[in-house]
Protein backbone atom coordinates (compact mmCIF):
# COMPACT_ATOMS: atom_id res chain seq x y z
CA UNK A 1 0.00 0.00 0.00
CA UNK A 2 1.00 3.47 -1.12
CA UNK A 3 1.36 6.21 1.57
CA UNK A 4 0.18 8.60 -0.24
CA UNK A 5 0.11 7.29 -3.42
CA UNK A 6 -2.09 7.36 -6.90
CA UNK A 7 -5.63 5.66 -6.77
CA UNK A 8 -8.13 5.51 -8.84
CA UNK A 9 -11.57 6.98 -7.88
CA UNK A 10 -14.55 4.89 -7.42
CA UNK A 11 -17.58 6.25 -5.50
CA UNK A 12 -14.75 9.06 -3.93
CA UNK A 13 -12.86 8.77 -0.79
CA UNK A 14 -13.89 8.38 2.64
CA UNK A 15 -11.10 9.51 4.82
CA UNK A 16 -10.82 8.31 8.39
CA UNK A 17 -9.08 10.44 11.04
CA UNK A 18 -7.95 8.76 14.60
CA UNK A 19 -7.84 11.93 17.23
CA UNK A 20 -6.81 12.24 21.05
CA UNK A 21 -11.16 11.85 21.60
CA UNK A 22 -12.28 9.63 19.00
CA UNK A 23 -12.82 8.70 15.38
CA UNK A 24 -13.39 11.58 12.55
CA UNK A 25 -14.95 10.75 9.11
CA UNK A 26 -14.90 13.15 6.29
CA UNK A 27 -16.15 12.43 2.67
CA UNK A 28 -16.07 14.83 -0.25
CA UNK A 29 -17.45 14.64 -3.96
CA UNK A 30 -15.77 16.61 -6.53
CA UNK A 31 -17.92 18.52 -8.98
CA UNK A 32 -17.34 19.69 -12.80
CA UNK A 33 -18.32 23.70 -12.63
CA UNK A 34 -19.13 23.45 -8.89
CA UNK A 35 -17.15 23.85 -5.16
CA UNK A 36 -16.37 19.86 -3.73
CA UNK A 37 -19.32 18.95 -2.21
CA UNK A 38 -18.78 17.99 1.60
CA UNK A 39 -21.07 14.91 1.56
CA UNK A 40 -20.30 13.90 5.38
CA UNK A 41 -18.84 15.06 8.05
CA UNK A 42 -19.24 12.51 11.49
CA UNK A 43 -17.49 12.24 14.86
CA UNK A 44 -17.63 9.20 17.41
CA UNK A 45 -16.15 9.95 20.81
CA UNK A 46 -14.21 7.97 22.47
CA UNK A 47 -10.86 6.80 24.15
CA UNK A 48 -7.83 5.67 22.40
CA UNK A 49 -8.37 1.95 23.01
CA UNK A 50 -11.76 1.76 22.03
CA UNK A 51 -10.62 3.22 18.37
CA UNK A 52 -11.37 -0.17 16.93
CA UNK A 53 -15.23 -0.15 18.67
CA UNK A 54 -15.44 3.38 16.94
CA UNK A 55 -14.22 2.70 13.37
CA UNK A 56 -16.30 -0.69 13.23
CA UNK A 57 -19.20 1.84 13.98
CA UNK A 58 -18.23 4.22 11.44
CA UNK A 59 -18.26 1.71 8.67
CA UNK A 60 -21.39 0.35 9.12
CA UNK A 61 -23.04 3.83 9.73
CA UNK A 62 -21.69 5.34 6.76
CA UNK A 63 -21.23 2.32 4.38
CA UNK A 64 -17.42 2.59 4.30
CA UNK A 65 -17.61 -0.42 1.72
CA UNK A 66 -19.23 2.26 -0.94
CA UNK A 67 -16.16 4.25 -0.85
CA UNK A 68 -12.56 4.02 -1.13
CA UNK A 69 -10.70 4.52 2.01
CA UNK A 70 -7.70 6.42 3.28
CA UNK A 71 -6.93 7.20 6.87
CA UNK A 72 -4.00 9.83 8.26
CA UNK A 73 -0.88 8.86 10.33
CA UNK A 74 -0.20 10.45 13.62
CA UNK A 75 2.19 13.19 13.23
CA UNK A 76 5.17 10.83 15.03
CA UNK A 77 4.41 7.83 12.55
CA UNK A 78 6.72 9.07 10.13
CA UNK A 79 9.57 11.32 8.82
CA UNK A 80 9.21 13.54 6.00
CA UNK A 81 12.26 14.79 4.18
CA UNK A 82 12.90 16.97 1.13
CA UNK A 83 16.04 16.00 -0.96
CA UNK A 84 17.39 16.55 -4.34
CA UNK A 85 15.94 13.87 -6.77
CA UNK A 86 18.24 10.95 -7.37
CA UNK A 87 19.15 11.20 -11.01
CA UNK A 88 18.13 7.95 -12.06
CA UNK A 89 14.94 6.88 -14.49
CA UNK A 90 11.65 7.03 -12.61
CA UNK A 91 11.20 3.34 -12.19
CA UNK A 92 14.59 3.22 -9.94
CA UNK A 93 13.35 6.55 -8.02
CA UNK A 94 11.74 5.30 -5.16
CA UNK A 95 14.34 2.62 -4.07
CA UNK A 96 17.22 5.54 -4.90
CA UNK A 97 15.40 7.75 -2.97
CA UNK A 98 15.68 5.68 0.06
CA UNK A 99 19.40 4.61 0.20
CA UNK A 100 19.50 8.49 -0.14
CA UNK A 101 17.27 9.32 2.69
CA UNK A 102 19.11 5.96 5.14
CA UNK A 103 21.14 8.06 7.07
CA UNK A 104 18.62 11.11 7.69
CA UNK A 105 15.96 8.51 9.16
CA UNK A 106 15.83 7.39 12.98
CA UNK A 107 15.47 3.72 12.19
CA UNK A 108 17.07 1.22 9.81
CA UNK A 109 15.66 1.43 5.82
CA UNK A 110 15.20 -2.28 6.24
CA UNK A 111 12.23 -1.40 8.61
CA UNK A 112 10.34 1.73 6.90
CA UNK A 113 8.47 1.65 3.84
CA UNK A 114 9.35 4.51 1.56
CA UNK A 115 7.12 6.75 -0.71
CA UNK A 116 7.95 10.21 -2.48
CA UNK A 117 6.55 12.87 -4.04
CA UNK A 118 8.64 14.73 -7.03
CA UNK A 119 8.40 18.52 -6.93
CA UNK A 120 8.43 20.16 -10.40
CA UNK A 121 11.61 22.30 -11.61
CA UNK A 122 11.20 25.88 -12.90
CA UNK A 123 10.76 26.54 -16.49
CA UNK A 124 14.66 26.94 -17.58
CA UNK A 125 15.59 26.13 -14.10
CA UNK A 126 19.39 24.44 -13.39
CA UNK A 127 18.55 23.73 -9.78
CA UNK A 128 17.98 20.17 -9.23
CA UNK A 129 15.03 18.57 -8.60
CA UNK A 130 13.19 18.27 -5.01
CA UNK A 131 11.38 15.49 -3.82
CA UNK A 132 9.60 15.19 -0.44
CA UNK A 133 10.30 11.13 0.82
CA UNK A 134 8.20 10.10 3.79
CA UNK A 135 9.29 7.43 5.73
CA UNK A 136 7.33 4.98 8.46
CA UNK A 137 8.46 2.14 10.30
CA UNK A 138 6.41 -0.16 8.92
CA UNK A 139 6.21 -1.29 13.28
CA UNK A 140 3.50 1.75 12.81
CA UNK A 141 2.09 0.95 9.95
CA UNK A 142 0.86 -2.79 10.06
CA UNK A 143 -1.03 -2.33 13.44
CA UNK A 144 -2.33 0.61 11.73
CA UNK A 145 -3.69 -1.42 8.94
CA UNK A 146 -4.70 -4.02 11.12
CA UNK A 147 -6.63 -1.60 13.34
CA UNK A 148 -9.14 -1.22 10.33
CA UNK A 149 -8.73 -4.50 8.60
CA UNK A 150 -10.41 -6.13 12.07
CA UNK A 151 -12.87 -3.41 11.73
CA UNK A 152 -13.80 -4.61 7.99
CA UNK A 153 -12.68 -1.06 6.49
CA UNK A 154 -10.51 -2.41 3.52
CA UNK A 155 -8.10 1.24 2.84
CA UNK A 156 -6.69 1.88 -0.05
CA UNK A 157 -3.83 4.45 0.84
CA UNK A 158 -2.48 5.88 4.17
CA UNK A 159 -2.43 9.67 3.68
CA UNK A 160 -0.04 12.44 6.17
CA UNK A 161 -1.07 15.44 7.43
CA UNK A 162 1.42 17.48 5.33
CA UNK A 163 -0.35 16.17 2.04
CA UNK A 164 -3.68 16.26 3.34
CA UNK A 165 -3.49 20.34 4.47
CA UNK A 166 -1.69 20.74 0.75
CA UNK A 167 -4.76 19.41 -0.88
CA UNK A 168 -6.95 22.59 1.78
CA UNK A 169 -4.39 24.73 0.54
CA UNK A 170 -4.59 23.64 -3.46
CA UNK A 171 -8.20 24.87 -3.40
CA UNK A 172 -7.42 28.88 -1.76
CA UNK A 173 -4.22 29.58 -4.25
CA UNK A 174 -4.73 33.05 -6.12
CA UNK A 175 -3.89 31.89 -9.79
CA UNK A 176 0.12 31.83 -10.46
CA UNK A 177 0.52 32.44 -6.90
CA UNK A 178 1.45 30.13 -4.22
CA UNK A 179 -0.45 29.90 -0.95
CA UNK A 180 0.82 29.43 2.79
CA UNK A 181 -1.65 27.67 5.20
CA UNK A 182 -1.12 27.66 9.17
CA UNK A 183 -2.86 24.97 11.06
CA UNK A 184 -2.53 23.94 15.08
CA UNK A 185 -4.05 20.88 16.30
CA UNK A 186 -3.20 18.89 19.29
CA UNK A 187 0.13 17.68 17.23
CA UNK A 188 1.03 21.14 17.21
CA UNK A 189 1.35 23.75 14.27
CA UNK A 190 1.89 23.13 10.69
CA UNK A 191 2.87 25.45 7.87
CA UNK A 192 2.59 24.40 4.19
CA UNK A 193 2.90 26.49 1.27
CA UNK A 194 1.51 25.40 -1.67
CA UNK A 195 1.97 25.97 -5.47
CA UNK A 196 -0.05 25.20 -8.77
CA UNK A 197 -1.22 22.55 -6.09
CA UNK A 198 2.04 21.17 -5.49
CA UNK A 199 3.48 21.17 -1.65
CA UNK A 200 6.80 22.95 -2.06
CA UNK A 201 7.04 23.49 2.32
CA UNK A 202 6.23 21.70 5.19
CA UNK A 203 7.64 23.02 8.82
CA UNK A 204 6.15 21.61 12.01
CA UNK A 205 5.98 24.10 14.95
CA UNK A 206 6.08 22.80 18.24
CA UNK A 207 2.86 24.62 19.72
CA UNK A 208 -0.11 23.04 20.26
CA UNK A 209 -4.03 24.06 20.10
CA UNK A 210 -4.47 23.57 23.28
CA UNK A 211 -1.86 26.01 24.54
CA UNK A 212 -3.40 28.52 22.29
CA UNK A 213 -6.78 28.65 23.96
CA UNK A 214 -4.72 29.53 27.69
CA UNK A 215 -6.43 32.64 28.81
CA UNK A 216 -2.96 34.13 30.16
CA UNK A 217 -2.79 36.93 28.03
CA UNK A 218 1.29 37.36 28.90
CA UNK A 219 1.92 33.66 28.21
CA UNK A 220 0.10 33.88 24.59
CA UNK A 221 1.64 36.54 23.81
CA UNK A 222 4.96 34.67 24.45
CA UNK A 223 3.13 31.78 21.84
CA UNK A 224 2.32 34.54 19.42
CA UNK A 225 6.18 35.92 19.06
CA UNK A 226 7.70 31.94 18.67
CA UNK A 227 4.94 31.45 15.91
CA UNK A 228 5.88 34.78 14.17
CA UNK A 229 9.64 34.10 14.33
CA UNK A 230 9.40 30.41 13.07
CA UNK A 231 7.16 31.80 10.15
CA UNK A 232 9.60 35.00 9.37
CA UNK A 233 12.20 32.27 9.23
CA UNK A 234 10.36 29.54 7.12
CA UNK A 235 8.98 32.48 4.72
CA UNK A 236 12.23 33.67 4.03
CA UNK A 237 14.04 30.31 3.21
CA UNK A 238 11.45 29.17 1.21
CA UNK A 239 11.95 32.25 -1.21
CA UNK A 240 15.67 31.66 -1.11
CA UNK A 241 15.29 28.02 -1.94
CA UNK A 242 12.43 28.56 -4.58
CA UNK A 243 12.65 32.05 -5.78
CA UNK A 244 10.18 31.59 -8.94
CA UNK A 245 7.36 31.26 -6.35
CA UNK A 246 5.46 34.23 -4.98
CA UNK A 247 3.68 33.39 -1.44
CA UNK A 248 0.45 35.65 -2.09
CA UNK A 249 -0.93 35.60 1.46
CA UNK A 250 -0.74 33.10 4.84
CA UNK A 251 -4.48 31.52 5.45
CA UNK A 252 -4.50 30.97 9.22
CA UNK A 253 -7.20 27.97 10.40
CA UNK A 254 -9.59 29.18 12.89
CA UNK A 255 -7.72 29.41 16.86
CA UNK A 256 -10.57 29.48 19.12
CA UNK A 257 -11.36 33.14 20.69
CA UNK A 258 -7.42 34.61 20.43
CA UNK A 259 -6.64 37.30 18.22
CA UNK A 260 -3.64 35.01 16.55
CA UNK A 261 -4.50 36.72 13.02
CA UNK A 262 -4.56 40.29 14.69
CA UNK A 263 -1.32 39.96 15.66
CA UNK A 264 0.42 38.12 12.50
CA UNK A 265 -1.65 40.75 10.12
CA UNK A 266 1.18 43.43 12.38
CA UNK A 267 4.19 41.41 12.55
CA UNK A 268 4.14 39.53 8.85
CA UNK A 269 5.41 41.21 5.31
CA UNK A 270 2.79 38.99 4.20
CA UNK A 271 -1.73 39.59 4.23
CA UNK A 272 -3.27 37.20 7.02
CA UNK A 273 -6.13 35.93 6.73
CA UNK A 274 -8.61 33.34 8.18
CA UNK A 275 -9.60 30.42 6.84
CA UNK A 276 -13.58 30.44 5.48
CA UNK A 277 -13.75 26.84 4.27
CA UNK A 278 -17.16 27.91 3.14
CA UNK A 279 -15.80 29.59 0.62
CA UNK A 280 -13.70 26.56 -1.34
CA UNK A 281 -16.26 23.94 -0.51
CA UNK A 282 -20.09 23.47 -0.63
CA UNK A 283 -20.64 22.60 3.12
CA UNK A 284 -24.81 22.40 2.81
CA UNK A 285 -24.67 18.95 3.85
CA UNK A 286 -22.59 19.37 6.71
CA UNK A 287 -24.25 22.28 8.34
CA UNK A 288 -21.93 21.73 11.54
CA UNK A 289 -18.87 23.00 9.82
CA UNK A 290 -20.32 26.07 9.73
CA UNK A 291 -18.36 26.88 12.64
CA UNK A 292 -15.07 28.03 12.62
CA UNK A 293 -14.12 25.29 15.38
CA UNK A 294 -15.12 23.01 13.90
CA UNK A 295 -13.68 23.23 10.51
CA UNK A 296 -10.09 23.45 12.42
CA UNK A 297 -10.93 20.41 13.85
CA UNK A 298 -11.68 18.64 10.90
CA UNK A 299 -9.12 20.18 8.63
CA UNK A 300 -6.87 17.35 7.70
CA UNK A 301 -9.58 14.88 7.34
CA UNK A 302 -11.41 16.72 5.00
CA UNK A 303 -7.82 17.99 3.46
CA UNK A 304 -7.72 14.07 2.67
CA UNK A 305 -10.86 13.43 1.29
CA UNK A 306 -10.07 15.77 -1.66
CA UNK A 307 -8.04 13.19 -2.59
CA UNK A 308 -7.88 13.64 -6.72
CA UNK A 309 -7.30 10.99 -9.14
CA UNK A 310 -3.86 11.87 -10.69
CA UNK A 311 -2.86 13.30 -6.80
CA UNK A 312 -0.33 11.84 -4.84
Amino acid sequence: MRLFGKAEKKNGWLAIGLTADGVQAAAIERRTGGLPKVLLAASYPGRADEAGASLARLGKDLHANRYQCTTLLGAGGYQLLMVEAPNVPEAEMKTALGWRVKDMIDFPLEQATIDMALLPTANGSNQARQAFAVAARNSVLMPHQRLFADSKIALTAIDIGEMAQRNISALLEPEGRGLALLAFDADGGLLTVSYQSELYLARRIDITLNQLLDPDHERLHQLYDRITLELQRSLDHFERQFSFVTVAKLVLSPVGEGDLCTYLTSNLYLPVEQLDLAKVLDLSAAPELQEPAQQAGFLRTLGAALRERAST
